[in-house]
This record gives structure tokens, C-alpha cells and sequence, in this order.
């Protein structure tokens, strides 16, 4: 978008005073973005999904998409190599008819930011992350102000022999001069899959924040008004538990606890996004990392170290795993070494030989 050198914005309405009503945000549609490159709008109906336990639903506000119901939703998912069951299908389903966030909850690496990146490909949609750590507030998330433009900008202005006080801050204080954050800017542009990753690492304060600003899609800026998005983005939140976020957050999300999977599905996700490596191989990475899961490790892996591990040994020429290049390979799959301890103890030999003796 872009906005004028001076004056008010396209598409909103100047503020009468100090106080003024919702001012709407516009914004051109971005390209998508997701972790298998840019996606275009698809036309049509999705393909027709396979059997599952999700009933048949009636078009609604997820129809603007091009999603008419949970089985389309978990179609087109799945068309990004992202492989989802019929609860998360339905949470997503409802997240984009109802605008609710997605509260994704569960181990690291067990595919929840992945998530958000595959909502993006499949609603061809740009996707703007928010990463959340400890001590993060509304500036560095929503917006700020870009005070070395604004001085450079009042500098011109004086040599120009502008002296009048209220232009001045009329212009410095407008939208032209207003860095926009991830919040903002998922506010801004529709349609957009807004990531809040890791929220369980920012304060209460913050979390509150947040809370406020999903329950209207909106926030105001003292010095411009109300900022209200047209449409709401899809918005999913992660959490790996360090901490217990708080209910009220919890309650405004359609909420998702996502498991280790089991050795059939991990598989065909290893397969899927990694289809270069040998199929026995895959399927031994697979049971060897199953088992690892089973001990008291300090960190057991996630499904992101599976594909990892895969990846590595296929680039180091493997179609097969036996003991001696598992051994050599933890690096890639356990990242403690109270883990690696706890994983050379064990009899990796027998192992593969009881659970991953043939390709499948």
C-alpha cells in the first residue's frame, strides 16, 4: 500500500479531535507464503476429501475461501504435505468461519508452527509471524513510531519555513510515519494467517494485551483512531507448556493438544516431506525415533527431529540404518546429552531388527 506524502491515508477517515470513531483498514491482497515456496489462489472446489469421521457441513463464512466445510479444509491441508486428523481439521474449519484463534498446545517439534504455515499455502494467504519471548510489549508487536524518519521529516519542514505547530504535528504523526508490527500488520491485510509462536514465553502483561486485541480485531492508536481489520486474519497461537498460559486466553481459542503421532502417520509424514528417502530408511528413522520416546529422556523428539534425522542420513548416502550410523547420527535427532547417554545404553541393533526389519 501505499499512502500519499502528506494527508490522510486512502481509506480513512480523519480523526475530528481527540476522540473519533473506527477508522477502516484497507489493504491488496499479498501472495502466500509457506514452507513449500509461494502458493497461488486456487479456483474451484477442493478436491472431494476421503472418508473420514467429519460430517458433511452446510457452506458458510470459510465458502469465501474456497472451503465449504472440515473436509475440504483437511484437503487442502493436506495438499501442502501437511497431514492433519479430523479434530484439527475441524478446529481449523471453525477458526476460519468463526474467526477464533487456534490454541495449539503440545511438545516442541510435533508440528504446531508448521501448522500456521500450512493454513497460509492453503488459503493462499501471506503469513506474518509473531515470535514471543520474555519482556515483549505493544511496540515491538503492534506498531511504533519512526522517529529517525519523523526527525529528518521536522528538520525539512523548519528549512522549508513551515512554523506552524499543528501542521507539524499533524504530519509527523500520521500514518506515513507509523511502523507497523506483526499485529498491525495482520490487522491491516486480508486476507492473512497470523502466527503467535511460543506465547507461553511472554509475560501475563503481555498475554492480557493480546487477549484485548483478539476479542475485537481492532486497536486503537491515540493519534489516528481506531484501526479495525475488514476481515479478521486466521490466527493461531502455539504454546510448548513452559508455563500455564491463562484461561481467559484459552477460552476466547478453539483449542488443540497435539500428541506424538504414531509410527503409521509419523511415517507417511516423513514420506511426504521428505519423498527422496529410501523407504526402508524411513521407516527404520521412524520406529528408532518411536522407541526413543518411550524412555525418560530429558527431551523426547518431535516429529521435526524425525524428518531431520531422515534428511541427514539420506544426505550422507544411507538407504539404510543399522546401529553404527545411528550412533554417529544422534546429533540430529537428540539434542541433550543425557538423552544421547540414555539412547547409547540402549540396543539400537535389536531394536531395528524387532521394529523396522523391512521397508514398507
Amino acid at each position: 500500500m501505499t499512502w500519499p506524502a502528506h494527508g490522510t491515508p486512502p481509506g480513512w477517515t480523519t480523526p475530528a479531535g481527540p476522540s473519533c470513531g473506527p477508522l477502516p483498514v484497507t489493504s491488496a491482497r499479498a501472495g502466500a507464503v509457506g514452507p513449500h515456496g509461494p502458493g497461488a489462489p486456487r479456483s474451484g472446489p477442493a478436491p472431494a476429501p476421503a472418508a473420514s469421521g467429519i460430517p458433511a457441513v452446510a457452506p458458510a463464512a470459510g465458502a469465501a475461501a474456497g472451503i465449504a466445510g472440515p473436509g475440504q479444509m483437511r484437503a487442502r491441508l493436506e495438499e501442502t504435505g501437511y497431514l492433519v486428523d479430523d479434530g484439527l481439521a475441524v478446529a481449523c474449519y471453525l477458526a476460519l468461519t468463526l474467526h477464533r484463534p487456534i490454541f495449539c498446545e503440545g511438545d516442541a517439534g510435533v508440528g504446531k508452527t508448521a501448522l500456521a504455515h500450512a493454513l497460509a499455502e492453503a488459503l493462499g494467504a501471506p503469513l506474518i509471524r509473531l515470535q514471543c519471548y520474555e519482556g515483549i510489549d505493544a511496540s515491538q508487536a503492534l506498531y511504533d513510531w519512526d522517529f529517525p524518519r519523523q526527525l529528518l521529516h521536522l528538520r525539512a519542514a523548519e528549512a522549508a519555513g513551515v512554523s506552524d505547530p499543528g501542521t507539524l504535528e499533524g504530519e509527523l504523526y500520521s500514518r506515513r510515519f507509523l511502523l507497523a508490527r506483526p499485529l498491525l500488520r495482520a490487522l491491516e491485510t486480508s486476507p492473512s494467517v497470523l502466527l503467535v509462536d511460543e506465547i507461553d514465553r511472554a509475560d501475563d502483561e503481555f498475554e492480557a494485551f493480546l487477549l484485548e486485541l483478539l476479542s475485537e480485531y481492532s486497536v486503537t492508536v491515540p493519534e489516528l483512531g481506531t484501526l479495525r481489520a475488514q476481515s479478521p486474519p486466521v490466527v493461531v497461537l502455539t504454546s510448548n507448556r513452559t508455563r500455564e498460559v491463562h484461561d481467559a486466553l484459552k477460552r476466547r481459542c478453539l483449542y488443540h493438544w497435539f500428541e506424538h503421532p504414531g509410527f503409521e502417520r509419523e511415517l507417511a509424514i516423513v514420506r511426504r516431506r521428505q519423498p527422496h528417502v529410501a523407504a526402508r530408511l524411513a521407516s527404520q528413522v521412524t520406529a528408532v525415533v518411536q522407541c526413543l520416546r518411550e524412555q525418560d529422556l530429558v527431551r523426547p523428539p518431535g516429529v521435526a527431529e524425525t524428518i531431520d534425522w531422515a534428511e541427514a542420513l539420506a544426505a550422507l548416502g544411507a538407504t539404510e540404518l543399522d546401529a553404527d550410523l545411528a550412533m554417529t547420527t544422534l546429533g540430529s535427532v537428540l539434542k541433550y546429552r543425557e538423552d544421547a547417554e540414555r539412547a547409547r545404553s540402549l540396543d539400537l541393533s535389536e531394536i531395528l531388527a524387532a521394529r523396522a526389519g523391512g521397508s514398507r
